[in-house]
């Protein structure tokens, strides 16, 4: 890729990039949240066709002038998408080969179709049913599918941006010993990450993308993560985590005894009689591995947005309080930012400011003008970069994108904020600014409670760690004590029903 520019709007996304990958290396971009990664191959696989930008393609040595996602996987390139492009209702088999049926006399053939799914399952280490409803599947499964729906339109470049980001850390590591398996198969791999121990453990040349520019392009053997920051950042960055005493004051909330079941199978125990509390001032931690039950106790404490027979009891302030609902919730002081910020916590086609406004809304009238002025506030005090906040919140970067569930939650004025992986898909330098703000409101005297699959980012920010195990509160570490190999005991300590 030579010269690429690509201009939106107001905005110069892609300045004069240029890009090399050679064949059957795995190439990783790296670059802050806005930087322009995603958008430099979206022009190379077409979803923004030749006449949007500038510059030229070339391809096993052929200029290409894709129009389409379709020309480009014509020519062997295929991209995942960091939101998965699969349909819930249908089978894996439909999913991998939507759009590229296995049919004969204009009927699909179903046998043909279901056995070379098997096929490709297998060449991805899926051992699910090819008929299984994509909808059953975890995400750690569902990227497999993507990557075996690559496989079956016969990929010569296979491009994955941000594979791991919603990944287990089991997950991730057979997602990465696959895309070793690819390129010993001589396919070729671009991969945009923020996880920079993934790509310094897989890549083979790493291209850096700062403010829609490249900065250079390193061999991988040997490059350290800080030396990947220095060329995203444009400085070293000496600590990952900002300095932060705390000054913690007394109990804001307790939760006792709280169990909840499954919604979908009666009788399963989600949370299991999970006891903790919260101080003001303190940035408490919930390490757990995926499935343990972090995010159903955080939602269903959170107006019982999760479960089904929910008991135990709430006690905040010193009083036990009744929370039926999310309007509840809110009333009571309480916040909860959701892991999945593009599908549950934005209306990515609406603008910034009425993202900001929408859980502090009260009565049937909106004052504009209030409205306008108090996300300008937000909009300056947060560092959003956005031209207004009439900007449409869709066309963000993940960083800013949460820095608008951020504000949306501390305009309701909390008492409690429950932050739910707030860093998830976000590089190193939204990170500290993420964390800063935290610190921050643990500062104004908020309790602030934040789930995270890292568990470095709950070392260096929290104050104390609660484990969860089986749905069970398996420990309660003070900073001073925690270690990841500490936490990681408990996090898989076994119990019994």
């Amino acid at each position: 890729m030579s010269g690429i520019t690509k201009t939106f709007p107001g905005v110069k996304a892609l300045q004069d990039v240029n890009l090399t990958v050679r064949r059957g290396e795995i190439h990783a971009i790296c670059g802050e949240n806005g930087a322009g990664k995603s958008t430099l191959m979206k022009v190379l696989s077409g979803v923004y066709p030749h006449g949007d930008y500038e510059g030229e393609i070339r391809f096993d040595g052929r200029v290409c002038e894709f129009g389409s996602i379709r020309d480009s996987e014509r020519a062997g390139i295929v991209i995942i998408h960091q939101e998965l492009a699969l349909s819930p209702q249908l089978s894996v088999a439909e999913n991998i080969f939507l759009g590229n049926e296995r049919a004969r006399r204009g009927l699909i053939d179903w046998n043909r179709t279901n056995f070379e799914a098997g096929e490709l399952m297998r060449r991805v280490g899926l051992a699910d049913n090819p008929v299984t409803t994509v909808s059953e599947l975890g995400v750690g499964k569902q990227q497999l599918v993507e990557i075996a729906k690559a496989l079956s339109k016969d990929v010569k470049l296979l491009i994955l941006d941000e594979p791991t980001a919603a990944l287990n850390d089991d997950d991730s590591a057979h997602l990465l010993d696959l895309l070793r398996g690819l390129r010993e198969e001589g396919i070729t791999c671009v991969i945009i990450s923020h996880k920079l121990n993934e790509v310094t453990a897989i890549a083979d040349a790493i291209t850096i993308i700062r403010d829609g520019r490249t900065i250079e392009t390193l061999a991988a053997e040997g490059v350290t993560e800080d030396r990947i920051i220095s060329g995203m950042v444009g400085r070293a960055l000496d600590n990952r985590f900002p300095p932060h005493e705390p000054t913690i004051g007394e109990e804001v909330l307790r939760i006792e005894d709280w169990t909840v079941h499954s919604p979908s199978q009666p009788g399963r125990k989600v949370v299991d009689r999970a006891s903790l509390s919260l101080r003001r001032g303190e940035i408490v931690g919930l390490a757990g591995l995926m499935g343990a039950g972090r995010t159903e106790l955080a939602m269903s404490v959170f107006g019982r947005a999760y479960g089904a027979d929910i008991s135990g009891r709430i006690v905040k302030d010193g009083r036990p309080i009744e929370i039926r609902d999310v309007r509840d919730a809110i009333r009571h002081g309480l916040a909860y930012a959701t892991e999945d910020r593009k599908r549950y916590g934005l209306n990515l086609i609406d603008d910034i400011k009425r993202n900001i406004s929408a859980a502090a809304l009260k009565g049937l009238w909106v004052d504009e003008r209030l409205e306008y002025r108090v996300a300008e506030d937000f909009h300056r005090g947060m560092n959003i970069k956005a031209p207004s906040v009439s900007s449409v919140v869709g066309k963000l970067s993940g960083g800013n994108q949460q820095k608008v569930v951020l504000s949306k939650w501390i305009l309701t004025g909390p008492d409690v904020l429950i932050l739910d992986e707030p860093t998830r898909g976000i590089d190193v330098g939204a990170k500290y600014e993420i964390y800063t703000i935290i610190n921050r409101l643990a500062d104004e005297g908020k309790a602030v409670l934040v789930i995270s699959s890292e568990l470095p980012e709950l070392l260096g920010l929290c104050d104390r760690i609660y484990t969860l195990s089986e749905g069970r509160i398996t420990g309660e570490v003070p900073r001073r004590d925690a270690t990841q190999e500490g936490l990681m005991h408990l996090m898989t300590k076994g119990t019994t029903r």
